[in-house]
């Protein structure tokens, strides 16, 4: 942990792991260890004998899939915008062109 880091206990899929971070992530940390945590929970079902490195790994595997998907979609939202943005401008660029009648 650096100096300005404070230790924070989490629970993920009923296992302690003590995380040090930094004061203004904490909020951030503990979200994204709920976040793990259900998945873990929901790709475990009602298999309590589930190998817990088994199911840390599809966990992240789904999640990292969703972060890919999701950048995909912001990626085609932008060059979207993009286009929106340039045709815009090009309109613009045409009415302040055009001389006055």
């Amino acid at each position: 942990m650096s100096k300005s880091s404070e230790p924070v206990t989490i629970r993920v899929l009923d296992r302690e792991y003590t995380v040090g971070v930094e004061p203004d992530e904490r909020d951030s940390l503990v979200a994204a260890a709920k976040l793990l945590d259900n998945k873990m929970r929901e790709i475990r079902g009602s298999n309590k004998l589930a190998a817990v490195d088994r199911i840390a790994v599809l966990a992240a595997l789904n999640l990292a899939h969703e972060l890919q998907q999701m950048r995909g979609d912001s990626d085609r939202r932008d060059r979207e915008l993009a286009k929106t943005v340039g045709a815009m401008q090009r309109r613009l660029d045409d009415l302040f062109d055009t001389p006055p009648a």
